[in-house]
């Protein structure tokens, strides 16, 4: 199908909302932690549980989800995520403690597993190769937009009703989704079918996630070792297994595994960014849960108004430039937002467009980048391999961060104390995204990701 079909707009529109829904609730959630924690009674880590309990779910499984969407349908598995990731959202809303929220999260998460991949997975298969990187550049802009646009929307919800709106928003949006999906969609899978699903690999990776993460917020060594345990346990059953999530030659194209440790980087950077800021601006600064949010909305602006142009310029131009200079110009913003306070025009907006300009550069050519290294009958384990890479990156990065800058349990409430906090953290964030510009630099070659028989597997 062409984009300018009406299959194809119908189609587009509904894996852009479905995606930018999963990724609305990656961020929208922050602006809203500092209300939430007061009215459940939460510490600093029940804040990061509240975050990445749903980032853990999501990069356990997004790997299944893909993979159960190319054998069993994309459109099919698409819309379980959708129905599943809406009657979570709804126990997120209706939580009575802490607890209760981090566990729905937990469930929330596994939702999105199963919508995400399917929603790029559909747009690799279902599009003509003359619109597919405009319809990818599209779905990558406006995904990038719903998570730039979280703080906003969350801040507006918080304000002007509770927290609990930030989760009931989702039902409205999973109505249209489904509406458009049983109207344009069409059904896809993988010509071939596999035996059995890896679920011991799932499993045993959703394990190590989860103790090296509360090892990371908790400071349990015995969890870290365990999630260690079971990294190393992934690995050895992945490469013995006979239907592995992710078949061990994907990651023998050198394209596909550099663009895969690119996407580490830039989004436990920019994860890490997003998590401190609007946090901050609210304990340190005193702004508005709705003022922290509109502080963004350049950055969704930018990313609204480039994004395409800048996967039809990826297209043509190679990823190799855009992954070394979009990461390099976000740790120019990261760094800028050091200066961050109540002067919202002279020290957030510089550091905010600058980052904005780098995401833009950036997030559309790593995506098409990482589905052209892969054949067509991988999309939904390619897009599910970086989708699990960006999700746990965030997820370690909002482990790690509040310890490495010193933070401690009650810091959220101390404006000097979460101030100090917050350049180290930000430091760490511009130091990652350098991370992924190197990387680029180095390790790929001009060429390397050129859809071309020779990067097939």
């Amino acid at each position: 199908m062409l984009l300018k079909d009406p299959a194809g707009r119908g189609t587009l529109a509904a894996t852009v909302l479905a995606s930018g829904m999963a990724l609305l609730d990656s961020t929208v959630v922050n602006v809203a932690l500092p209300h939430l924690g007061r009215d459940l009674g939460a510490g600093l880590d029940g804040l990061q549980w509240t975050v990445n309990g749903y980032t853990l779910t999501l990069a356990a499984f997004v790997l299944l989800g893909g993979a159960l969407g190319d054998r069993y349908g994309r459109r099919l598995v698409f819309l379980i995520g959708v129905f599943w990731f809406t009657g979570a959202s709804i126990l997120c809303g209706a939580s009575q403690s802490i607890g209760w929220l981090i566990a729905a999260r937990v469930l929330q998460g596994v939702g999105a597993a199963l919508l995400t991949p399917g929603s790029l997975a559909i747009i690799q298969s279902a599009f003509d190769p003359r619109d597919r990187a405009r319809a990818i550049g599209a779905w990558s802009g406006f995904g990038g937009i719903a998570a730039a646009a979280g703080p906003l929307v969350g801040g507006w919800l918080v304000d002007a009703f509770s927290w609990r709106w930030v989760f009931f928003l989702n039902v409205p949006l999973a109505v249209l989704v489904v509406v458009l999906t049983w109207k344009f969609v069409p059904e896809s899978r993988s010509p071939e079918k596999r035996a059995r699903f890896d679920f011991p690999g799932a499993v045993l990776g959703a394990l190590s996630l989860a103790g090296i993460t509360f090892a990371l917020i908790n400071g349990d060594p015995v969890a870290g070792i365990a999630g260690l345990a079971a990294g190393v346990a992934f690995v050895w059953v992945e490469r013995r297994s006979h239907a592995p999530m992710v078949p061990p030659a994907m990651f023998a194209v050198r394209a596909f595994s550099v663009i895969n440790l690119v996407t580490f980087f830039v989004y436990a950077a920019l994860s890490g960014c997003l998590f401190f800021l609007v946090i901050f601006l609210q304990v340190s600064h005193g702004y508005s849960a709705l003022g922290a949010g509109l502080t963004l909305v350049p950055l969704t602006l930018v990313m609204l108004l480039f994004s395409p142009r800048a996967g039809a310029l990826g297209q043509r131009i190679g990823p190799r430039i855009p992954l070394i200079m979009g990461p390099l110009t976000g740790a120019v913003g990261i760094l800028l937002l050091l200066r961050a306070g109540a002067g919202y025009f002279t020290t957030v907006l510089p550091g905010v467009l600058v980052l904005s300009v780098g995401l833009t550069i950036v997030v559309a050519p790593l995506t098409s980048a990482v589905l052209a290294a892969a054949a067509d009958r991988y999309a939904g384990v390619a897009s599910g391999v970086n989708n699990a890479v960006a999700r746990a990156a965030g997820l370690l990065a909002v482990a790690a961060l509040p310890a490495l800058a010193g933070l401690s349990a009650g810091s959220y409430t101390s404006p000097v104390a979460f101030a100090d906090g917050y350049r180290i953290a930000m430091l760490f964030c511009a130091g990652l995204m350098a991370c992924g510009a190197l990387t680029a630099a180095v390790l790929l070659r001009p060429g390397d990701c050129e859809p071309t028989p020779k990067n097939f597997i």
